[in-house]
C-alpha cells in the first residue's frame, strides 16, 4: 500500500512563523505563527472570510507571504510553489472539486502519481521498458488506494456522474497517490449529508492511523471538528485567536464570541 515518507512521530513537520499576508490594503492574514507535529490531525477554523483558505495557500505555495517563513520537515521554504511542496512531502485538496469529470475514477487517482513518474514522452510513446514497468507500478499503487477507500466497485466510472460525496473521495484518493508525509484538507466535508461526513471522517482517521499522515484540515462542521482533531488553530479576521486541544479552544471565550458575532466575507 501506499505509504507517505517517515518522519520522527510528534516532531513539528510543519511551522509557520510570523507571515502576514496583504492584498492590496487588504490584510489576510496577520502575524499568524502555529506549528503542526509528525502524525497529528490539526484542524484550522474561524468565521466566513478569517483567512483559512488563504493560510493553506501560503502553505502549499499558491501565495506568498509578505512576512514571515514556513518551514517544511525544519527546512524554510524560501522559493516557494505548489511544484516544490509537493516534491517535499506536501499535497492539498481544495474547497471546489478540481477533478476530471470525464476521466475515470482509477485515471483521477493516477493524475496523484505524476511526481513518481520519471519516463519522458518518448519512452512511454514506444512503450519502452523502463516506461512500461513504471506505468505498471503506478497503477498498482493506486489500485491499492481504490481498494483501501472500498471504491472497486466505480474504479472505471467517470468522475462526473458520481455523487459529490464519492468524488470528494476520489480527490482524498488522488492526495494520497502523492504519498504525502501532509495533506491539506480544505473543507474537506463541504456539501456533504450525515452519513457522508461520517464516511470521510472514518477515512481521514483510517489514513492518519495506517500510514501516518500528518493532516491539516479545514472544516466548518464543530461536532467533526472536536471528534477526529488533536490540535485546533482558530482564526478570526486573519489573527490567532485560540490553539489547542479541542476541549480547551472550545471553552476559550475569546472563540466563543468570534462564533456567536457576525461572519465576515
Amino acid at each position: 500500500m501506499v505509504q507517505a515518507r517517515n518522519f520522527p512521530i510528534g516532531d513539528p513537520i510543519l511551522e509557520v512563523k510570523n507571515i502576514s499576508l496583504s492584498f492590496g490594503g487588504v490584510k489576510a492574514i496577520t502575524n499568524t505563527s502555529f506549528r503542526v507535529l509528525s502524525h497529528e490531525i490539526r484542524a484550522i477554523i474561524g468565521p466566513n472570510g478569517a483567512g483559512k483558505s488563504s493560510l493553506l495557500n501560503c502553505i502549499n505555495g499558491i501565495y506568498r507571504p509578505q512576512e514571515g517563513t514556513i518551514s517544511l520537515k525544519g527546512e524554510v521554504l524560501k522559493k516557494n510553489s505548489p511544484n516544490i511542496v509537493a516534491r517535499k512531502g506536501l499535497s492539498r485538496t481544495f474547497q471546489n472539486l478540481a477533478l476530471f469529470k470525464r476521466m475515470s475514477v482509477l485515471d483521477n487517482i493516477l493524475v496523484g502519481r505524476k511526481l513518481h513518474m520519471s519516463a519522458n514522452f518518448l519512452e512511454v510513446a514506444f512503450r519502452l521498458p523502463g516506461a512500461t514497468r513504471e506505468e505498471r507500478e503506478n497503477r498498482e499503487k493506486c489500485e491499492e488506494i481504490v481498494e483501501f477507500l472500498e471504491i472497486k466497485n466505480i474504479r472505471d466510472t467517470p468522475v462526473g456522474r458520481l455523487p459529490y460525496g464519492l468524488q470528494k473521495k476520489v480527490e482524498l484518493g488522488r492526495a494520497l497517490a502523492t504519498e504525502a508525509d501532509i495533506l491539506l484538507l480544505d473543507e474537506p466535508m463541504a456539501g456533504m449529508n450525515v452519513e457522508e461526513k461520517r464516511e470521510m471522517c472514518r477515512f481521514i482517521l483510517k489514513v492518519n492511523d495506517e500510514f501516518g499522515t500528518t493532516m491539516v484540515l479545514i472544516e466548518h462542521d464543530m461536532g467533526v471538528v472536536m471528534d477526529i482533531s488533536d490540535n485546533v488553530v482558530v482564526l478570526d479576521y486573519g489573527k490567532v485567536i485560540g490553539d489547542g486541544p479541542p476541549d480547551e479552544v472550545r471553552s476559550d471565550q475569546a472563540v466563543i464570541d468570534a462564533y456567536l458575532g457576525v461572519a465576515h466575507d
